[in-house]
């Protein structure tokens, strides 16, 4: 299964179409990912996209991450942070498409493909969307076809036969948890090639 560009658009478009219902809200004040609030963790997630589409771009020559940090203005409306987690998906979504097929690029997880990054946008959108969600309480309903490319990508060791698809994300990710199944605390991608054993 090969998660594509297509899955990153329509994974932001799920969640960003979802958080929309809370843009009337202040997002300084509900909760987000770990710490962080609803506001800065859109801030993080535009800037993880970003992050990601510049690491393919330059292909560092040594194991480290491109030394900038994408930060959005203080005075952003939470539809103007939706703009930038669209508009961060975006630049990430147009690398994917015009990068040679054969780069690859540094993550602590591996050296990434273009599937390895497209994975790991689509975890970053959908987890801390539901993170966001969570604390705005709207409720997602992603793509369960997306959701399945991805496990199947970046969470091969895991064995999620008969759940569905996003509730076995979330697992994964340690944002729900699985009768009969392990905690997921510590968990972490595989950003290189699966064929990379």
């Amino acid at each position: 299964m090969t998660v594509t560009p297509d899955d990153l658009d329509a994974a932001i478009a799920s969640v960003t179409d979802s958080l929309r219902e809370a843009s009337g809200r202040d997002w300084s004040a509900a909760p987000g990912t770990g710490d962080l609030d609803a506001w800065r963790t859109a801030e993080h997630l535009g800037d993880c996209l970003i992050s990601y589409a510049g690491l393919l771009i330059a292909r560092p020559p040594t194991p480290r991450f491109v030394c900038f940090e994408a930060v959005a203005d203080r005075a952003a409306t939470p539809s103007e942070m939706l703009e930038f987690v669209t508009v961060g998906g975006g630049i990430l979504s147009a690398t994917l498409r015009t990068a040679a097929p054969d780069v690859r690029a540094y993550h602590p997880s591996g050296r990434a493909d273009l599937e390895g990054f497209a994975g790991m946008g689509c975890v970053e959108v959908l987890v801390h969307g539901e993170d966001m969600a969570r604390g705005l309480d709207v409720t997602l309903a992603p793509p369960r076809d997306v959701c399945s490319r991805v496990l199947a990508r970046m969470f091969p060791e895991v064995d999620v036969t008969g759940v569905d698809p996003w509730t076995a994300l979330l697992w994964a990710t340690d944002r729900t948890e699985l009768p009969g199944r392990p905690s997921r605390a510590g968990w972490q991608w595989r950003g290189a090639p699966l064929s990379e054993a």
